[in-house]
């Protein structure tokens, strides 16, 4: 099970991570106080160095979805598009569903992407709209379970929007986009 240590790397902070991609940055702000498990495992995930050079690959929006279903809008991303082998070097993170942890799909919010619950590793999303179907109890997921909300942007939802935009076909992007790294951010003091 995955335990939050307590503290970032020294001169680091533990809940700014910059997401790097040609189109700008985006920072978020995670949350360890509420998500543990999901946002240890994010910065993890960060630390081991497999984020770089990775993707948004995946994008939900009203045109590419089926019609009388629930629709989404979002980005998604990680290692799968990538090198989708690398997904078993991840373990599985607990879910931590909203009901518990009480962060709920916004607009901008950050999601980690599953199956079932408990099969979250690697792959996550961001909203661009909000999603409360992504919600415990919500209708956008069999189970009802919905997905492990842990953190929100506070700055680059333009360029959130700009991805959003780019050229997709049947819920891919054409090309991917590419993340350059996802890292934490220095103590402004450093």
């Amino acid at each position: 099970m995955w335990v939050l240590p307590g503290c970032a790397p020294k001169g680091y902070s533990d809940q700014l991570v910059v997401i790097e991609t040609k189109f700008g940055d985006i920072k978020l702000k995670l949350y360890p106080d509420k998500a543990p498990a999901t946002a240890e495992a994010f910065l993890q995930n960060i630390d081991s160095g497999y984020f770089r050079n990775c993707s948004f690959y995946r994008i939900l929006r009203r045109d590419n979805q089926v019609t009388g279903s629930p629709h989404s809008y979002l980005i998604q991303g990680g290692v799968w598009e990538a090198n989708p082998d690398i997904k078993e070097k991840f373990p599985l993170i607990p879910h931590e569903p909203t009901s518990q942890t009480g962060v709920l799909h916004k607009r901008g919010i950050i999601s980690m992407a599953r199956n079932d619950p408990g099969t979250a590793s690697s792959e996550f999303f961001i909203c661009v709209e909000d999603e409360p179907g992504f919600d415990f109890g919500g209708a956008n997921n069999h189970d009802g379970q919905g997905y492990a909300a842990f953190g929100k942007v506070v700055e680059g939802m333009a360029t959130v929007d700009r991805i959003f935009h780019q050229p997709e076909h049947q819920q891919r992007f054409m090309p991917s986009v590419t993340i350059l790294n996802i890292r934490r951010v220095k103590h402004e003091s450093e």
